[in-house]
This record gives structure tokens, C-alpha cells and sequence, in this order.
């Protein structure tokens, strides 16, 4: 137990971030003989995966977020606030917050994430929103919808193209899922909401540096992803490096040739990096980071020199297998929060503690309407089926039960009637160039 911890004050457990990592640990410690105090920068937990769904116009908001406080509303154990978290002070035990405030621990786990990431050229970020916060959802909806919108009321036929270009940077499951619905929108759930425009006509462009899409997977996967992908209208580019993201459009370089894209849209999937507090505990503790701004960790997530100081999720460098990083995927995260918290409890018994041990349970990526890949323990398979088991997985892991039947319902309405209710257009955009 820890030394400032008695029978009338638990050991203080410090959860940062909400995400999977966060809540589950702190969920799988209801019952525990400990105080947690989950602090994020937003009131609610969100299930990236469906990020993606939301930005266009297949669910909202509510079904793929629950709020931390409904969560934990009868874990008589956990404490939620809302705040950010600037700084470190191991020695004494504290985090502090952009508020001025201080919160003491005794256990600190830290599990703040990625964000979006453009090598260097955050001048790209305003006319290439990215995918990591429902924010970044209804923004990224938000501009899709309007550069429909905006081609309807166009004169001149050049810039008319402009607005119904969509280039989506990046091949991998966020680049791909969002060119494959993309086109679905295009050609099915808008071609009869605009009179002057044939919303069937736009141009989907998925750009990526590799040589094939879905680049972490196998390449009979690959290949695949890219026929049912292309398959739905989207034109694919590999082998291609985006040298410039301005209001005009796209600039990339194939093959040693420059060209410009003209494009009014572009979204972005290329990149992500570690949480800022990744470096800062860096500081604060002298452990390392890797060039993604990831804490290297040991094999029970602790930071060398600080067993009561871990690091969780995305944020974690963790060798797995054969010098492989446990990857930074949604399982992972929640085999690490459950994990933790077996682990704080073993501490409190005394008990020893075994390590930490990654189990891939297998990848999965939808494109489409029926269409998917999936790569689950030694079976490889595509299509109809690949994308039901990405449906019932999804489901599965959303949090409430009421999140699960309501998307079920949505998902269900989508598929028979082509339908995207949530094609909502709210908030103003961050992009000066974007229509008003």
C-alpha cells in the first residue's frame, strides 16, 4: 500500500483522460479500497472508431458519447472533473491543472492519447481538419455538407467542380472509411436532394505516400480494401506525398511531378501524435519518448524511476513482440486500462504483480456498404461478411446499452432507406475559405 494511504484515507488513484484506457481502469477498479479522480479536458467519453459516422452524417453526436459522470454515477469511488492537466510534480505527488489547482496522488496513470499530426506544417491544419474529437466531427461534417451546398448555388461550372472535389489524405482506416462513405453519400444518400447539382458527379481523391492502402495490414487485405474501395467511386492515389494543403486545394508530388489538386475540400487521416503531456511527464520524470512524443514504459506500464507513475493507450511505448510496439488501437487501450487496475489492486494486497501481456485479437476496417476486411485469429476474409463482424464488434464495445440500441436502430435505417439523418450543418467553420 502506499505509504501516505491508511484505512480511513485509500490510496489516491489520478486517471488522465477518459478515453479507453482511462475508464476502463478506472471502471475495472469499482470495488477497490481506493479514491480515483478522472480528470479530462471534456465531459464526456467518445468512441473514436465511430468518429468517422458522425463527420458523415450517420449518427450523432449522442449515440457514439456518453457523458463520465452518468458512468461513473454509481462507482461511489470515482470522482470526475473536468479540467487540463499542464504540468507534473512527482516528488510531490502532484498534477496541476490550467486552473491553478492541484490534485495529489498516490497512483498517477496517464492516458491522454494522440492528436492530429501534420509533419511539421500545422499551417495545413485549418484547410485539413483531422479526426480525433467529436469537435472534429461535426466540423468535418459541417464542411462536407456545405461544399455540396455551396456547388448548388455556383454559376461557374470550374469552380462548381471545386466544390464537389473531396480529398481525403491518408490510406489507412480512418482515410479509407472516410472516402468510401464519401462516395456512398455522393451516389446514393444526396443524388436526389439537389436540383441544379448531380451530387453523383463528385470526385472522390484518397492520396497516400505508400504503396498500397491499409499499410499495417496484409497485402492480400490491402489489395482488396483498394478494389472494394475503388469499386465505390473513389479514385485512388498511392506512392503520392502531399507537398501543401492551402484554400486552393492539394499539392502533392508523384513519380517527381508537382501538380496541384484544385479542391475546396480536403480532410485529413495521414497523421497523429502523442498528447503535449507526454513530453512533460518526460520532463518532470526524466523518462524517455520516442520521435511520436510516446513515454517509454515498462512491462507493467510503469516510467523507470516512478513504479507509481504509468502510462497508458496511445501514449505508451511498449515493446510487444519481436520489437513491435503494442499498437495504438481501441483493444489495446482497454487491455491496458483492465490491466492496471488488476495491477493496483495486487499493490494494495501485496501481492506480486505479473506483466503486462498484449493479446491482438485482430484488425478490422470498413469501407463501405457491405464492404470491409477483417483479420481476426489467422482468418483473413473481405467483403459482406468482414463488414457484419465489424458492425456486431462496434456494437459490442459501445459503452451503454442505450448507445448500442440506438445506433443498431440508425445503422438499420441507414442500410434499407440510403438515409444519413444526421446531416446536420451547425457550428462556423475554422477555415476562412470554407463557405459561411
Amino acid at each position: 500500500m502506499s505509504p501516505s494511504a491508511t484505512r480511513s484515507n485509500p490510496p489516491r488513484v489520478v486517471i488522465i483522460g477518459g478515453g479507453f484506457a482511462g475508464l476502463y481502469c478506472a471502471r475495472q477498479l469499482r470495488g477497490a479500497p481506493v479514491q480515483v479522480t478522472l480528470i479530462d479536458r471534456t465531459n464526456h467519453h467518445v468512441f473514436q472508431p465511430l468518429l468517422y459516422q458522425v463527420a458523415t452524417g450517420g449518427l450523432s453526436p449522442a449515440n457514439i458519447a456518453v457523458p463520465l459522470r452518468g458512468v461513473f454515477r454509481r462507482q461511489k469511488n470515482v470522482t470526475v472533473l473536468l479540467g487540463e492537466v499542464t504540468d507534473f510534480s512527482p516528488a510531490e505527488r502532484l498534477v496541476r491543472l490550467a486552473d491553478g489547482g492541484a490534485v495529489e496522488y498516490d497512483y498517477l496513470v496517464i492516458a491522454a492519447g494522440m492528436q492530429n499530426f501534420y509533419f511539421g506544417r500545422d499551417e495545413w491544419a485549418p484547410h485539413a481538419p483531422g479526426l480525433k474529437t467529436l469537435d472534429d466531427a461535426t466540423e468535418m461534417r459541417r464542411r462536407i455538407l456545405s461544399a455540396f451546398e455551396a456547388a448548388e448555388r455556383e454559376p461557374i461550372f470550374a469552380e462548381q467542380v471545386k466544390w464537389l472535389t473531396f480529398v481525403v489524405v491518408g490510406a489507412g482506416p480512418t482515410g479509407l472509411e472516410l472516402a468510401g462513405t464519401l462516395a456512398e453519400i455522393a451516389r446514393d444518400t444526396l443524388r436526389h436532394d439537389f436540383r441544379r447539382i448531380n451530387t453523383q458527379k463528385a470526385r472522390i481523391l484518397l492520396l497516400d505516400g505508400s504503396d498500397r492502402v491499409l499499410p499495417t495490414y496484409v497485402p492480400s487485405l490491402s489489395a482488396s480494401a483498394k478494389r472494394q474501395v475503388e469499386a465505390l467511386g473513389v479514385e485512388v492515389r498511392l506512392g503520392t506525398m502531399v507537398t501543401g494543403v492551402d484554400p486552393e486545394g492539394v499539392r502533392v508530388r508523384a513519380d517527381g511531378v508537382e501538380q496541384l489538386i484544385p479542391a475546396k475540400t480536403v480532410l485529413w487521416g495521414a497523421g497523429v501524435v502523442a498528447s503535449p503531456l507526454g513530453r512533460k511527464l518526460a520532463a518532470a520524470t526524466g523518462a524517455e519518448v520516442d520521435r511520436a512524443g510516446r513515454v517509454f514504459v515498462g512491462d507493467d506500464c510503469s516510467v523507470a524511476g516512478h513504479p507509481n507513475i504509468f502510462v497508458l493507450g496511445d501514449l505508451a511505448h511498449q515493446i510487444w513482440r519481436a520489437d513491435q510496439l503494442v499498437p495504438g488501437v481501441a483493444p489495446a487501450a482497454i487491455q491496458h486500462g483492465s490491466y492496471l487496475a488488476r495491477l493496483i489492486r495486487r499493490r494494495i494486497e501485496g501481492r506480486p504483480t505479473p506483466p503486462f501481456r498484449y493479446v491482438d485479437k485482430g484488425s478490422l476496417a470498413t469501407i463501405g456498404r457491405a464492404a470491409a476486411v477483417a483479420d481476426i485469429a489467422g482468418w483473413r476474409f473481405s467483403g459482406y461478411f468482414a463488414w457484419l463482424a465489424w458492425l456486431l464488434i462496434h456494437i459490442f464495445f459501445l459503452i451503454h446499452f442505450q448507445n448500442r440500441l440506438l445506433v443498431m436502430i440508425q445503422w438499420a435505417w441507414n442500410y434499407f432507406t440510403f438515409a444519413r439523418s444526421a446531416r446536420l450543418i451547425t457550428g462556423r467553420s475554422r477555415d476562412a475559405s470554407s463557405p459561411p
